[in-house]
């Protein structure tokens, strides 16, 4: 028997309900809306709200970039809709969406695109604008410009995102910051597997460094004595006669088995003891050996390489041309600064190097352009002159007919400074964390260059974040950014900051707290030295007459962080 019943409608989370009372399984419970007929057999609920169809990623002229269908929908149908939307664009008025008689467009203009929602007529349109506006903040999380090849090249992304968002039809309670999270898949597991990974791949290098050594010095001992080195494994060699094929045989074996054969083979070995049977087996086993430790990122010097002429040693790792007569002038600084402002401690320490191809280029004084108004203290090498650089900036040896020693870096003059002055930061960094009313936190940051004689280059500020919150939303900046999801920091890069570029702001917004923005770390290089202390010449000592040479003047941090 059929029981017609008025049905309550309550409101929950912004969603209409329909409550049909419960019956036993026998009857029915059967209701009428929208002459529509409902039947129930227990408490049962349903949403009034219909569904949302798809959304899309579409261009003015109506073609799709990305779309999203949450129902059953063939590809002609959504492409049909989505050509019919510029048709349906009305320019005169200033609405969000247009209506046909089966369908509703809700859009937001992005650039040159539009951001699309396709629902029914009967779907809440106050609902809708918001579940619009979300969509739109999450295509700039993966996309930094509005343009069709960027779209295109994130789709997946913009997929993954868009699931996020609505299921089955129905928006999801999420917010932006929950999005990155469940998209990014941050898992703490993995970065723990990964770090017990990382622990275990080192230990493997440095167990196969030591046992590299080990055989390169029993190497380097059967080459002295003139007999035939050991093999690797436990194996014997990999060329050459008798008793090096035992599977089993040991090195010391190996050793006693080939002496009497070397001994009766002196004539053919001769000539070839240092090139020929020797160095195959370094070929063979021993380089494949270190190229192994090369393919697993461990840096490793073998003698193959450091024997090949300065050339190609050039072409894989390029360096600065260097004259005959070379002078450095560096320093490393390193800075400790408040969040709150005031510097807890500056300290620079430089060094003047000087490095001659042959004693002759090494009969030469060095005049220095000490311009240092700072206030460093200077100290020379116990053998140059220190009365010739105190009255002329002067630096040369004691004894002006010893040269100075050649093929070495000598350290001839060094110099200190410190100081708790702010004035005298190169670099002025301000972080200002403040809690937002999402749970979150907006973090503005600027730089200020102090030393307007100064030019900063590659500046690289990192901010450490808090994890498991997804990537931060970055508004304003000057400059590039980078987010290192594993590392939780963001790095924000600069080319170069000078009088021309004094000063520069970053905006951004994550889930955390203000203390989780801090220690703020910065990274960068001069040209010039911080305390303005550089060769200007270099003389002959003979006839004064100037050397050709070349400098090299470098500022290098060793530690810049606010605190």
């Amino acid at each position: 028997m059929t029981n017609h019943e008025i049905i309550r409608i309550v409101k929950r989370n912004q969603l209409n309900y329909i409550v049909a009372p419960y019956r036993q399984p026998s009857s029915l419970t059967t209701f009428i809306l929208d002459n529509k007929r409902f039947c129930c057999t227990k408490t049962a609920v349903f949403r009034l709200n219909m569904v949302l169809l798809a959304a899309a990623i579409c261009t003015k002229s109506g073609k799709g970039l990305v779309a999203r269908q949450f129902v059953e929908m063939t590809r002609a149908r959504i492409e049909g809709l989505l050509a019919a939307f510029p048709k349906l664009m009305n320019t005169g008025k200033q609405h969000t969406f247009v209506e046909t008689e089966s369908v509703r467009y809700v859009y937001q203009p992005l650039e040159k695109l539009y951001m699309l929602l396709i629902t029914t007529k009967a779907s809440n349109i106050l609902e809708d604008l918001e579940t619009l506006r979300l969509f739109s903040r999450v295509i700039p999380e993966y996309c930094r410009v509005m343009e069709e090849q960027e779209i295109l090249s994130h789709a997946f992304e913009l997929i993954n995102a868009f699931d996020e968002i609505v299921a089955l039809g129905y928006r999801e309670s999420v917010n932006l910051a929950q999005i990155r999270t469940f998209t990014e898949m941050d898992s703490h597991e993995e970065k723990m597997y990964e770090a017990v990974r990382e622990t275990q791949e080192k230990e493997a290098r440095r167990d196969m460094e030591k046992r590299a050594k080990e055989l390169s010095a029993q190497r380097k001992e059967a080459m002295k004595t003139g007999r035939r080195p050991p093999g690797f494994g436990g194996f014997g060699g990999s060329s050459g006669g008798g008793g090096g094929g035992g599977g089993s045989i040991s090195s010391s074996s190996v050793d006693t088995v080939i002496e009497p054969m070397e001994q009766k083979k002196s004539k053919p070995i001769r000539p070839i003891s240092s090139k020929g049977g020797m160095q195959l087996l370094k070929t063979k086993n021993v380089d494949t050996f270190l190229d192994k430790l090369g393919s697993e990122g461990q840096e490793v010097i073998s003698e193959k390489k450091s024997r090949q002429p300065a050339g190609k040693t050039k072409a894989t790792t390029p360096a600065a041309k260097t004259e005959s007569v070379h002078v450095s002038a560096s320093e490393k600084m390193s800075v400790t600064a408040s969040r709150d402002g005031g510097l807890e401690s500056l300290e620079v320490h430089g060094m003047l190097q000087l490095k001659v191809a042959t004693p002759d280029d090494g009969l030469i004084k060095i005049h220095v352009a000490n311009n240092d108004d700072k206030g460093a203290q200077l100290q020379t090498h116990p053998n140059v002159d220190k009365n010739l650089f105190n009255s002329k900036s002067i630096i040369g040896m004691k004894q002006p007919k010893k040269p100075f020693p050649a093929k070495l870096d000598v350290g001839v003059l060094k110099w200190r400074f410190q100081t708790q002055d702010e004035g005298l930061m190169p670099l002025s960094i301000n972080c200002w964390p403040s809690e937002n009313n999402d749970g979150g936190c907006d973090v503005n940051i600027e730089y200020e260059l102090l030393l307007d004689d100064m030019e900063l280059q590659d500046v690289k500020i990192t901010i450490p974040l808090p994890s498991g919150v997804g990537g931060p939303l970055v508004g304003e900046i000057d400059g590039e950014y980078h987010h290192d999801h594993r590392k939780n920091i963001l790095e924000w890069n600069l080319t170069v900051i000078n009088s021309e570029n004094k000063a520069g702001s970053l905006e951004f917004t994550i889930a955390g707290q203000p203390d989780d923005f801090f220690p703020v770390n910065v990274d960068f290089f001069a040209k010039r030295t911080y305390c303005n202390i550089q060769p200007s010449s270099i003389v002959s000592v003979e006839d004064n007459k100037p050397v050709k040479h070349s400098i090299d003047t470098v500022l290098l941090v060793e530690k810049y962080e606010i605190v």
